[in-house]
């Protein structure tokens, strides 16, 4: 892991690998502004877009770039986002960073990098295809949605940061669920989400902690699945107390697999087909990870490292998982 410090603005870069492999390397991540930045969860958001890539068989790798500044009120210029604009240009050019739009950042903001991007369908399409993906992820975690009983946490509505929410209603609705708007699941030790066999849960990266799971299992007759609608939603220990009580907890990086298979689709391609393509590709690399004993996230583990292989000299240290 590389972090890449910006020279005229308090920003930097994490890059999923040394700085000798990237010539010649493609990389795309989230870019998030807020007044302090951690390089840390940077790094994590990095290797969990890698994960998605090896997912998906392609050979390209994540980062992902935080600027330290205080947002200011719309219409003022913004000297913090013209800075970084202007130092990653070049790096837009070349393909080594491709930056994807998250908090505190617009896809406005970004428009000036898009001409030199040669990704297609990057913004709103591209946060509508992760719902797909993470809707299609959790059908095939619980081998059907109708009639099932699903819970979207509330703040995704306000913070989206994956999976595009209204989409996401759309999608649960038209498969028979019977979908409930809940409280956010830091709210209340997760007390006020939990009443649902599945939960889509994402608004920021750790929502979803061991306790929070442990809530849900005393509060849910039966709970089935843990679907992320955000990068890193749950901790490594929420995921084991998962797996010890038989729940699906689905990896972020294919349950958000659309938009990466979006943003490089073939610009021929209708939405529809995209959007098609998106959902049969999450619902079949969730039902393959099922199948195996160590459950869905070690399993999508294990094949993305495994292609990783393939290209790669050596593996990432560490999966991704909220610390």
């Amino acid at each position: 892991m590389h972090i890449h410090k910006l020279n005229n603005v308090d920003a930097f870069i994490a890059f999923d690998c040394d700085e000798s492999e990237l010539d010649g390397l493609t990389t795309s991540g989230l870019v998030r502004r807020a007044k302090r930045i951690l390089p840390g969860g940077a790094q994590d958001l990095a290797r969990s877009q890698t994960y998605t890539y090896a997912a998906l068989g392609m050979q390209r790798l994540g980062a992902s770039a935080g600027i330290n500044s205080t947002i200011i009120d719309s219409g003022t210029p913004d000297e913090a986002i013209a800075a970084f604009i202007d130092e990653v240009s070049p790096l837009v050019t070349s393909g080594a960073f491709l930056p994807d739009a998250t908090k505190g950042v617009t896809e406005d903001d970004l428009a000036p990098l898009r001409e030199n991007d040669p990704r297609t369908r990057i913004g709103d399409f591209a946060n509508q295809c992760d719902a797909i993906t993470a809707v299609a992820a959790g059908e095939a975690a619980v081998n059907g949605l109708d009639g099932i009983t699903v819970a979207i946490e509330s703040a995704i509505e306000a913070n989206p940061t994956g999976a595009d929410p209204q989409t996401l209603t759309d999608e649960l609705t038209e498969r028979g669920a019977q979908v409930v708007i809940a409280e956010n699941a830091a709210a209340n030790n997760g007390t006020g989400i939990w009443h649902a066999q599945v939960v889509f849960a994402g608004s920021k990266m750790g929502v979803v902690d061991h306790q929070v799971v442990e809530s849900w299992i005393k509060t849910c007759d039966k709970p089935l699945a843990l679907v992320p609608t955000g990068r890193l939603a749950f901790t490594a220990k929420a995921l084991a107390t998962c797996r010890k009580n038989n729940i699906a907890a689905l990896p972020d990086f294919v349950t958000l697999c659309g938009s990466t298979i979006a943003t490089w689709s073939d610009p021929e391609a209708s939405e529809e087909d995209v959007k098609n393509t998106a959902r049969q590709t999450a619902h079949a690399l969730i039902t393959e990870a099922l199948t195996h004993p160590d459950g869905a996230f070690l399993a999508s583990c294990y094949k993305a490292e495994s292609f990783l292989k393939t290209w790669r000299t050596q593996l990432p240290f560490g999966r991704p998982l909220a610390p």
